[in-house]
């Protein structure tokens, strides 16, 4: 039976109090061998006793302290030869009796967490912070809403959400639904430590039909007016059509309105923000970015200075629609920017390692699937055919709302 503790955490659960043996060699062992000339440092292994429910992190832990994981164990049997162990509650497992390759330098894939935490048991998370981020001049409100999940056993991968279910109870009495958020942080969180999660949310507002009153988004007020101390109720993550590919030298082609940056964000602070031993992006990364006004460009400061540091690359194309006109004198949309720049589109697409990602309002594609389509025409290629076949390599990925 599962019963939630204060943090969220599932009390005395069976898989929670299994010990996995890690054999690791690098790691710091004293200040005399913490010199990487050092043959001891080089050669010399440790023993760490590991908890079930904190593995991946421990993982991620030794990976940034420079160690190598040899062999992975059950503390109550001998070394597994090949180095692999039951993955977590709610993960892909292996098929049962398929080989597996021993672990050696190459990197390990990892596997995809689903529903760590579900409706009828979430996980209690904190808010740690919430930051305004339209700034003075712009429309409505948008908040970098922070938590804390250091207690339990979530985690995820950039491109995931979270659903997050309000308090309080709906027209009828009842607990209020979940409503999905995609995840703005990278899986070692703001603070590179493995211990939040953050989001990017818009208060939605607008005008009953049949009062004509202002109405509130219920999920999206209660996550705009938190304050830091203030529990959440958090389920998931679910998804894997926002996933980022391994290749380390993809085109990573991004288009997205409004909050739609959300997943983006990720990519990008994962891409170049972070110092991942285990992930270094020598790609193109091309982020198109559609807003009603300068002062809503989410995340400003931060993108302008990761395209001033990253020239060759990260590309940055804002569409501003209520400041920017397009070639017609029309409004600047996101699908106009797209249609300027669809021939070098075309030709990015066409790399077997280019990735297009869409996130945002429902209605952009059509746009952008113009533009593309446009482009395709010129070499003869019919763009609904081929986007097609993007998505059967997975290699074109859709997330609107």
């Amino acid at each position: 039976m599962y019963s939630p503790s204060i943090s969220g955490v599932a009390a005395n659960s069976e898989s929670g109090s299994r010990i996995f043996v890690y054999e690791v060699e690098g790691m710091r062992q004293s200040q005399a061998t913490d010199q990487t000339s050092n043959p001891i440092r080089r050669s010399g292994s440790v023993l760490i006793s590991v908890p079930y429910d904190r593995m991946n992190q421990e993982m991620r832990r030794i990976a940034r302290m420079g160690g190598k994981i040899i062999s992975i164990r059950p503390s109550n049997s001998a070394p597994e030869t090949n180095g692999k162990v039951a993955p977590e509650a709610g993960l892909q497992s292996q098929k049962s009796g398929e080989k597996t390759k021993p672990m050696t330098q190459a990197k390990e894939k990892v596997q995809v967490p689903v529903n760590l935490y579900k409706p009828a048991n979430p996980y209690i998370g904190k808010c740690i912070s919430t930051e305004e981020l339209v700034r003075e001049g712009g429309e409505g409100t948008v908040r970098h809403v922070k938590f804390d999940i250091s207690g339990g056993k979530l985690h995820y991968l950039e491109g995931q959400s979270i659903g997050i279910i309000p308090d309080g109870t709906d027209k009828n009495g009842k607990p209020h639904k979940i409503r999905l958020y995609s995840i703005a942080s990278t899986r070692h969180g703001d603070d590179v430590d493995d211990k939040t999660v953050s989001l990017c949310v818009r208060r939605l507002e607008y005008k009953s039909p049949e009062t004509g009153e202002k109405v509130f988004g219920v999920c999206s007020t209660f996550l705009t007016g938190l304050q830091p101390g203030d529990d959440v109720k958090i389920t998931g993550p679910v998804g894997k059509e926002m996933l980022l590919p391994d290749d380390e030298e993809a085109t990573i082609i991004m288009m997205a309105t409004g909050t739609g940056i959300a997943p983006f964000r990720a990519y990008l602070w994962r891409m170049f923000k972070e110092n991942n031993p285990d992930y270094k992006f020598r790609g193109l990364a091309w982020l198109f970015f559609g807003v009603a006004y300068t002062p809503n460009i989410l995340y400003k400061e931060e993108l302008e200075q990761l395209q001033r540091e990253f020239p060759d690359n990260f590309r940055l194309t804002y569409a501003i629609s209520r400041e920017q006109k397009n070639v017609d004198g029309g409004k600047m949309y996101i699908q106009n920017r797209i249609q300027e720049n669809a021939d070098e589109l075309w030709g990015l697409v066409q790399k077997p390692n280019t990735h297009t990602y869409i996130c945002g309002l429902k209605g952009m594609e059509g746009g952008i699937d113009e533009g593309m389509s446009a482009a395709s025409s010129k070499h003869g290629v019919d763009w609904a055919g081929y986007q097609k076949q993007l998505k059967k390599e997975h290699r074109w990925h859709v997330e609107t709302y």
